[in-house]
């Protein structure tokens, strides 16, 4: 062992400096041991009077290991080679006050991970694992005396889309130099333990046992060193450096459970932060290699299915079905229409496919149409040329749903909404995507004015490729969504639903005064 005691480099305060009951540590001492074998690793024992507790910073800018006084705290640094780190200790006292100071350390790193690992983890270097979401328990967490995750296990798809989007990418050279990239999606989100929020953002108050979504990019490394070794009790463990394998709970080291070519699981070990219970937990994560199907992206030109309502009558039943009544709950939302097929409520003339939303019999009446089991399809340009209602409370929409809704349920099944627009807020229109994490009230969402909504026709669209869900109005694109390719919600068959709804959740109060009105409808084109 090496053992380095540094009594002073960089302070940031002065050492006797105290004022009433602030009481700044003083004596601010650091022990650094860098261990023999050219392990990478560093044990740290900061010491100081009158410390609370003590941040130690391995990584400037990176997220502190906190120290108790008298303990010590270890980490590893992950790059083969010689060189210098700078390690920043700072001591906190009573009343927020604190003291610091930097070390340097000159480093001799070899680490060395044998073929056959590097060739399960790593392949040829362009290796993607994505979480195995479409298989239960592919994430939980449980106590640490156990092997499994007693307290929790996730169901198949379950938790939010921003955590699925993650990619891990390890890859290698002759050197042994060994890197690992965290490559985030959409918005550079990635989901982190509730009890850990305030690691990244002292100011918020997180939800108890709410996870939260949350782009920490700027605070962790996406891009930075990987090793894999023996622990004490011969495990093998990896470890990145200042990064995670997708969720962040904490842990820096990841027990591997499970590594073929085919799956990598990890069970990582979570410090729980005092302010919320402290003790430990073991986080379970399962990975597969990502499986890439044919890459669909725009243009996408070829019209493979069309509606031009050029036939006055019933709506073509070669294209379309009838939701009729009233639904579950009013159709999930506490809507006040009954739907129905009859004339007065749906009907193609002139040109244009009208569903009319009534004031009738003391309650309401409209129409849903929908090309459930005549045509799904995946991937494709949606143009919709529509002219929409008016009068306070109702809800016309142009929207899609997963054509596995009555295998998987919804949200499960994802949905896609083209347009929709409330006629509480006139010329507002929106859209807006529902998938596990973010549906009911907490949709991908966007709103965007339409002046004249209800007086002229306008052209919605949805251009929706195997990684990207964009919409525009009139060829002006207001809203995109990229996700991956893996996505159990947007790489499936949809159909089309076009509807007005009355009241509901979206819908709001209905006028009093409501007679009638209708959404107008010149065609619908899909392009693939």
């Amino acid at each position: 062992m090496l053992l380095l005691s540094i009594l002073l480099l960089i302070g940031c305060q002065d050492d006797d400096a105290t004022l009433g009951a602030i009481i700044a540590p003083t004596n601010l001492q650091i022990e650094a041991v860098i261990e023999d074998g050219q392990t990478g690793n560093v044990i740290i024992t900061p010491k100081a009077d009158n410390a609370l507790n003590f941040h130690i910073f391995f990584v400037p800018n990176g997220t502190p290991v906190l120290a108790k006084p008298n303990e010590s705290q270890t980490f590893r640094y992950t790059q083969s080679g010689q060189y210098s780190v700078l390690i920043t200790v700072v001591a906190f006292g009573t009343g927020g006050s604190s003291s610091s100071k930097s070390i340097e350390l000159d480093l001799d790193v070899r680490l060395f991970i044998d073929q056959e690992t590097l060739q399960m983890i790593g392949g040829d270097g362009t290796k993607r694992w994505v979480w195995d979401s479409s298989v239960g328990g592919h994430f939980g967490v449980g106590p640490i005396t156990n092997d499994f995750p007693e307290f929790f296990s996730a169901s198949p798809n379950q938790l939010n889309q921003c955590v699925y989007d993650d990619v891990l990418v390890f890859n290698y050279d002759a050197n042994d130099n060994y890197n690992f990239e965290l490559i985030t999606g959409n918005n550079n989100e990635s989901f982190i333990n509730w009890s850990e929020i305030t690691s990244f953002f002292p100011n918020d108050t997180p939800t108890q046992f709410v996870d939260e979504c949350r782009d920490i990019t700027g605070q962790i490394k996406t891009n930075t060193n990987f090793v894999i070794f023996e622990n004490d009790e011969g495990k093998q463990v990896i470890s990145v450096e200042n990064s995670m394998l997708s969720y962040w709970s904490g842990a820096v080291e990841y027990e591997i459970v499970e590594l073929t070519t085919q799956k990598l699981a990890v069970r990582g070990i979570q410090d729980v932060p005092a302010d919320f219970g402290g003790g430990q937990l073991a986080w379970y994560h399962t990975f597969v290699p990502e499986v890439i199907g044919e890459e669909v992206l725009p243009p996408f030109d070829n019209l493979v299915w069309s509606d031009e309502f050029d036939i006055d009558g019933a709506p073509n039943t070669a294209n379309w079905t009838y939701d009729l009544g009233t639904g579950d709950n009013g159709w999930g939302n506490n809507e006040s229409q009954s739907y129905t097929n009859d004339p007065s409520n749906v009907i193609v003339e002139g040109g244009v496919l009208k569903i009319i939303a009534k004031a009738e019999n003391g309650g309401y009446t409209s129409a849903r149409i929908k090309s459930q089991d005549l045509f799904e399809f995946k991937y494709g340009r949606v143009e919709v040329r529509a002219k929409l209602p008016t009068g306070g409370g109702t809800w016309p929409a142009i929207w899609m749903l997963g054509a596995n809704i009555t295998d998987v349920g919804w949200p499960e099944c994802g949905e896609i909404d083209i347009m929709e627009h409330a006629g509480n807020n006139q010329d507002k229109v929106s859209s807006a995507l529902h998938f596990p994490g973010n549906s009911g009230g907490n949709p991908i969402f966007k709103a965007t004015d339409v002046p004249g909504a209800s007086s002229d026709f306008h052209v919605y669209t949805v251009e929706w490729s195997s990684n990207k869900i964009v919409f525009s109005i009139d060829g002006v694109e207001y809203h995109s969504y990229s996700y991956s390719s893996n996505s159990a919600f947007y790489n499936n068959d949809f159909f089309l639903i076009l509807n007005v709804a009355m009241g509901g959740g979206f819908g709001g109060a209905i006028d009093a005064g409501f007679i009638e009105s209708s959404m107008e409808i010149d065609y619908v084109r899909i392009y693939q």
